[in-house]
């Protein structure tokens, strides 16, 4: 019966629009209002839009906040929130105001957490690749070391969503290409700033990776997270298209800019032991789309659950959270953020499947869902305010530090 009515509500997804909603159940965020009465359509900038409204879901009423953003305006523009570094994490508001940000939601999954291996740091970065302001900042982890719920069947962790030079949205796959070059020969480059190494690889850290430790990049395995981290490891550092130094065990501390540290496990870790001090070394890197033909302007991991108007297959209609979600309609040129409210009386959310269906009643051809949880925030900036203003309630009570998110920017 349950499992029935949780079909129903998805397939329904009846959205109750709110003109008006007083203060939110819940505690208030320190350092930050809570959400409050907001007007239907209610102008951020030019070309952005905010409302709150209802949800009913199968596990109890939800409430959303939702950005709507008009990608044809002048005015407007995208790009991806970040600290500076891969490796690093900052509140949402934070990461908005550091940049003088309009609006904002938070991003990707990230490693959050490194209990099964102990000893080993917890870098922050997230998941999937991330392109901001058209450079490529890192590339996509294992399908089987990332965080976050199941994949739905044919999703992996390479694929974004991202707006390119034409400022159109769009979801894509970005998978890494590179090599190394060595006086043994070539070899590909199969990791980039990322916290975790396919095995037998090798993977580059450059200076937008950050200070953390590179430990964690070797440990577990392609197809499991938690399997002890490698016993076979070397890295190099090299400089100026020489090898500088070397050691067996992955270090931590900023890398130089203009730098690259190669880090290696089992064969890849082999390849680097026959490099010496002084050896000429060649690293080249990028990230190739499957589809667009034009240069993104920022892109960022997550997963799709929309795409041409139909639910992805085998989406999950059983598990019930806070969510983020962004989509797009028009072809590309309006885009859709949504974050749910995580206050006392909201936290059950929606399922996967749900969400799907609220993003395609709300006119949504394509969505793809982001980081969720306590992870789940939107802030947008008054007129005239000197910062933003939370607007959910994340649902652990307080903004929680995130790697990334999608910015909205107003000129």
């Amino acid at each position: 019966m349950a499992r029935d009515r949780r079909q129903t509500a998805a397939g329904r997804s009846v959205l109750t629009v709110l003109t008006a909603f007083g203060v939110l159940a819940g505690a208030a965020l320190a350092g930050a209002a809570p959400a409050g009465a907001v007007p239907l359509g209610k102008r951020v900038a030019p070309g952005v839009t905010y409302r709150q409204f209802d949800i009913s879901a199968a596990a109890g009423e939800a409430h959303a906040h939702l950005l709507t953003v008009d990608l044809g305006n002048p005015h407007v523009r995208l790009d991806l929130l970040y600290p500076g570094t891969v490796a690093a994490r900052a509140t949402v508001s934070k990461l908005a105001d550091s940049v003088g940000a309009v609006a904002g939601v938070n991003g990707d999954f990230f490693n959050i957490t490194e209990t099964q291996h102990p000893g080993v740091e917890a870098t922050g970065a997230t998941v999937g690749p991330a392109i901001a302001g058209e450079q490529v900042l890192k590339a996509a982890v294992p399908t089987g070391q990332r965080f976050g719920p199941s994949l739905p069947p044919g999703t992996t962790t390479t694929d974004v969503f991202g707006v390119g030079t034409d400022r159109r949205a769009r979801m894509d796959r970005l998978t890494l290409t590179g090599s190394v070059t060595t006086p043994e020969g070539r070899f590909p480059l199969r990791g980039l700033n990322q916290y975790a190494l396919p095995e037998n690889s090798v993977g580059a850290f450059t200076s937008r990776w950050g200070s953390a430790s590179r430990m964690r990049a070797t440990c577990g395995t392609d197809t499991d997270r938690a399997a002890a981290c490698s016993t076979d490891t070397h890295e190099v550092t090299v400089e100026d298209g020489k090898v500088l130094s070397a050691s067996d065990t992955p270090g931590s501390g900023p890398v130089p800019t203009g730098a690259t540290v190669l880090v290696g496990r089992e064969e890849g870790a082999q390849q680097l032991r026959k490099l010496s001090v002084g050896d000429r070394v060649t690293v080249t890197h990028g990230l190739v789309a499957a589809t667009a033909k034009v240069p993104y302007t920022f892109a960022i991991g997550g997963y799709p659950v929309l795409r041409g108007g139909a639910p992805l297959s085998g989406l999950d209609n059983s598990v019930s959270a806070v969510r983020t979600v962004v989509g797009f309609a028009d072809d590309g040129h309006r885009m859709l953020l949504l974050a749910l409210d995580g206050a006392a009386a909201y936290r059950t959310g929606m399922t996967i499947a749900e969400e799907a269906a609220t993003m395609k009643a709300l006119g949504a051809s394509d969505a793809f869902n982001l980081d969720g949880g306590g992870s789940s925030e939107m802030v947008t900036r008054d007129a005239g305010a000197g910062g933003v203003t939370v607007r959910n309630h994340p649902s652990g009570g307080a903004e929680r530090p995130v790697p990334d998110g999608i910015g909205v920017f107003s000129s």
